[in-house]
């Protein structure tokens, strides 16, 4: 349906799609805006997974290049114009955060620059896996919620 569709465009985990429509129907912004954020928190290590799958690299030049996604656009605006040594050096960091915990490094990189989504990398390698499990799972909370404020935007502009 299109709007199963829709959901998983804000965040990409089938069980989380499927409790949002069993959670409507919802009166204003605010009750979409905390289900949302219930129905993630009632999902699990798996559909963390999957949705970590549906993003693209921080910092991918060929993510960048292909703009695969207006959503990448937006929300990695400031990596498209870092250095290329800045984007080596994401690539790099991200390949050894894939090797240790075998997900990409997921991060709310609304209003970052590159360098600082580089830190942040660099800060979170040294993480037991279930920390950076839990970590992740919050940035992509993070993510979801400004996905779907800027929907709802939308109607209101």
């Amino acid at each position: 349906p299109v709007v199963l569709k829709r959901l998983l465009g804000f965040c990409h985990s089938r069980v989380w799609a499927q409790k949002m429509l069993g959670a409507r129907p919802f009166d204003n912004a605010a009750m979409l805006l905390t289900a949302a954020d219930r129905c993630w928190q009632e999902c699990g290590r798996e559909d963390y997974l999957e949705t970590f799958a549906a993003h693209p690299r921080i910092g991918d030049r060929q993510a960048l290049a292909q703009k695969l996604a207006s959503q990448v656009d937006r929300e990695q605006g400031q990596v498209s114009t870092a250095p290329a040594a800045i984007l080596d050096a994401l690539a790099a960091a991200n390949d050894r955060y894939y090797q240790r915990f075998g997900f990409i490094f997921i991060v709310c990189a609304s209003g970052k620059s590159a360098q600082a989504m580089l830190d942040l990398l660099h800060q979170r390698l040294p993480n037991p896996p279930e920390q950076e499990m839990t970590l992740a799972a919050e940035e992509q909370r993070r993510i979801t919620a400004l996905r779907l404020q800027r929907w709802l935007e939308e109607f209101d502009g």
